[in-house]
């Protein structure tokens, strides 16, 4: 499959091209882009500033990826966006490049942005994320492997959501999601393990047994999150997911939702 690129498209002679792209009518390609092989991109679809794109993502009409930081600190210093493999851009959503020099915001894998998303500066995403339509995160956020954000949810600055989790619609977040739970609401609360999430990615009963005994730890035993880390750290033979909800909330400066 040869490179194609439509005589109305706008390619900076700086641009540097993979094989195999499609760049459709009246799409945007700046200086200082790079395009992996075989990457589609749609008409009126814009692609600007430093960015480096592995191969095999698509982008959307409209969408606008590797635009300036809007965080007013930014004083115009090269900054960078780096985008893995397999990505999906829906229509209108934005993704920005890092505030601080040198920097970069960073997206990995197989991760599905639908129509409005929206991905500040200095934010890194992990793999197999879908952020459902407007879903969008504020400037360092992090979002590990396998998190669902639902419509219309924001999440604050400096926020971490753990892998496996999943986000309601029309949710606010301003503390971190532990991994594998379920979150829902304006402010936020702790409703349920993932099950769905879990057992479409194949977690055994045992896994999902270790979980539900965190959770509900967390959930109902009556205690704050110190006492609760107490009581899970008590555990003899403790599984990796259960090592993964410790570490996370020792290292949480937010505070985790409950």
């Amino acid at each position: 499959m040869q490179t194609s690129i439509h005589p109305t498209a706008v390619v900076s002679s700086k641009a540097q091209i993979g094989a195999g792209v499609e760049i459709g009518p009246y799409a945007y390609i700046g200086e200082g882009v790079q395009i992996g092989d075989y990457c589609i991109i749609h008409p009126h679809a814009v692609l600007k500033g430093q960015i480096e794109i592995g191969p095999e993502n698509e982008f959307y009409s409209f969408c606008v990826i590797g635009e300036k930081s809007q965080d007013l600190k930014y004083q115009g210093e090269p900054t960078y966006l780096k985008i893995g493999t397999n990505n999906v851009f829906r229509e209108f959503s934005t993704v920005h490049r890092s505030t601080f020099k040198g920097q970069t915001t960073e997206i990995g894998s197989y991760n599905h942005f639908l129509a409005y998303t929206h991905i500040a500066h200095d934010c890194r995403i992990g793999d197999w994320c879908v952020f459902s339509n407007n879903a969008t995160l504020a400037g360092h956020v992090v979002v590990e492997d396998h998190v669902t954000i639902g419509g219309l949810s924001a999440v604050h600055q400096f926020c971490r959501i753990g892998k496996f989790s999943m986000i309601g619609g029309c949710t606010k977040v301003v503390q971190d999601v532990i991994p594998f739970s379920l979150v829902d609401g304006n402010p936020a609360k702790l409703r349920s393990l993932n099950l769905v999430g879990l057992k479409r990615n194949h977690f055994s009963e045992e896994q999902i047994k270790s979980l539900k005994f965190a959770l509900k730890l967390l959930l109902d035993g009556g205690l704050n999150i110190s006492q609760a880390l107490e009581e899970l750290e008590k555990v003899t033979e403790k599984t990796q997911e259960l090592m993964a909800i410790i570490r996370f909330i020792k290292d949480s400066e937010r505070g985790v939702i409950r």
